[in-house]
């Protein structure tokens, strides 16, 4: 990556962990969100397919002001992460529905 170069014969803490996440790819992905439901995603919250199977969690989470709903953003499974895919957040055990958006949330003009 960007940060850590693998050169040969230079070892370093964590390489061969470094090095299979590397082969095998991305899992997850931040990805940025709208409540569609009422509701106010919290840190920590779990976030589920539409179906309800826990797919990641909540980073972080608000009621924005500017725009009068929840936003948030969080780590889910990456064939989740397409701008408009429909998710869920759970609040309350109970499954909120929200939508993956494009960063930043207000877009200048």
């Amino acid at each position: 990556n960007w940060l850590t170069k693998f050169v040969d014969g230079k070892e370093f803490i964590d390489r061969k962990l470094m090095e299979e996440q590397k082969a095998g790819g991305l899992t997850r992905k931040l990805v940025g969100f709208k409540m569609i439901d009422r509701g106010i995603p919290r840190h920590g919250y779990q976030i589920a397919s539409p179906e309800g199977d826990i797919i990641g969690q909540v980073t972080s989470g608000t009621m924005s002001p500017c725009l009068k709903q929840g936003i948030g953003m969080g780590y889910v499974k990456k064939e989740f992460a397409k701008v408009g895919t429909q998710i869920a957040i759970v609040i309350r055990e109970k499954l909120m529905k929200a939508e993956v958006v494009k960063l930043p949330f207000i877009q200048q003009k």
